[in-house]
């Protein structure tokens, strides 16, 4: 166990980051953040900045002679810093190494037999595998590494179109993943300990817009079967991977009602958000529990609760006036200090906590509004929630990113 008062380290400064150093630093740690952004958000919190690349060989040597552990808050670690790291390190770096690339990945989750999209691997520098007749397009394209909130993707539409669909992309190692019917997303967030307890978080909902998660929506009902046939997936994972840390786990929801795997967050999420609010112990907070060896906290959820996401695009052309948002006494408004806005990029989030669990469509809609963002299509994957008047009813198929 890693007592109060000794140093932790974290691996990435954005906005995971700067979480976990307050809830480290309200538990009595400081913490250490080794990022090349001189104006990271968790810079302005962490007891030191080592500001530099994450594989540069002399801040790696002085990160690690100052920290009793380390954790991370993205899984686009250099190979180099996973090496050096490894022995103070929460989650593993082969649950990094895994996370980071989709090849890896999707092979591993198959290699469990879990239900994924069929994939297809493509190999940087080799020639182009052949596509059978029978893997079903329309697909997409997706980089191996880096490609996140809608970035690094191509839409494939047949088999012809495959070779200049990677050429578009760089030729890069990728994976095709064939598109999926979607009928939902939602995430499973759990925590597992060096003890091998695992606590879950309620299933989160979500929508995504233009690839980027615009809204999650969390109720506090007993897991459905589905939701419980997700976590059992999740603590598969876990469990074969001997994972140590805060796990996300992201499923689709297909038109036949079928849940397939979709992709691995070893590390908080960003629709985990819900848990600074509407938790007992957040996300966070449960990462600092794993990372020093402590006993996992309550996951209870204290309230219904929407996530939504500000983007940078709310910016243009300057800054919103917050005024409209915080006339509602229910909505907490979390910025996180970036000093530049730029369209896509996350710039905060709004934590919408209604008094009765009716209210939340009718508040988030009233935010939206405020804020000149598109209105929400229908948005029925979540009949307890539509059945409190969360949600409305009717079908929604958000769109495959």
């Amino acid at each position: 166990m890693i007592r109060g008062g000794q140093t932790l380290g974290v691996l990435g400064g954005g906005q995971l980051g700067m979480f976990f150093v307050l809830a480290a630093q309200r538990h009595g740690y400081p913490v250490w953040v080794l990022d090349p952004d001189p104006h990271c958000p968790a810079a302005r919190t962490a007891a030191r900045h080592l500001c530099a690349p994450l594989d540069d060989p002399v801040a790696l040597e002085e990160f690690t002679r100052g920290v009793a552990a380390v954790t991370v808050e993205s899984e686009n670690i250099p190979a180099a810093a996973l090496a050096h790291c490894a022995a103070w390190m929460r989650p593993g770096p082969e649950a990094v190494r895994i996370a980071q690339d989709r090849r890896l990945e999707k092979s591993f989750l198959r290699d469990l037999d879990l239900p994924v999209a069929p994939f297809i691997a493509l190999d940087a520098g080799t020639p182009l595998p052949p596509v059978t007749d029978d893997f079903p397009f329309p697909a997409l394209l997706k980089t191996a590494r880096w490609g996140y909130d809608g970035k690094g993707q191509e839409t494939v539409v047949c088999g012809e179109d495959l070779a200049a669909a990677w050429q578009a992309l760089g030729t890069v190692d990728a994976v095709l993943e064939a598109r999926v019917d979607l009928a939902a997303e939602f995430s499973i967030l759990l925590a597992r300990g060096e003890d091998g307890m695992v606590v879950f978080y309620p299933a989160a909902y979500n929508y995504h817009r233009d690839g980027i998660l615009d809204l999650t929506l969390v109720c506090d009902t007993e897991p459905t079967a589905m939701e419980s046939e997700a976590r059992h997936m999740a603590l598969r994972i876990a469990e074969a991977l001997d994972y140590i840390g805060v796990l996300a786990v992201e499923f689709f929801v297909d038109g036949h009602g079928e849940i397939l795997v979709n992709e691995l967050a070893p590390r908080p999420h960003n629709s985990g958000h819900f848990s600074l609010d509407a938790s007992i112990h957040s996300q966070f907070d449960q990462q600092l529990r794993c990372l020093c060896g402590l006993p996992l906290g309550d996951t209870r959820l204290l309230s219904p609760v929407a996530m939504m996401n500000l983007l940078g695009d709310l910016w243009t052309p300057q800054e919103p006036d917050w005024s409209s948002v915080l006339e509602h006494p229910q909505t907490k408004l979390w910025l996180y200090g970036k000093r530049e806005a730029r369209p896509r990029r996350k710039m905060g989030h709004l934590t919408i906590l209604p008094e009765h669990s009716h209210a939340i469509a009718k508040t988030v809609a009233a935010l939206r509004r405020s804020l000149a963002l598109p209105d929400l299509p229908p948005l029925g994957f979540l009949p307890e929630c539509a059945d409190q008047g969360l949600l409305p009813t009717a079908p929604h198929r958000p769109e495959h990113e």
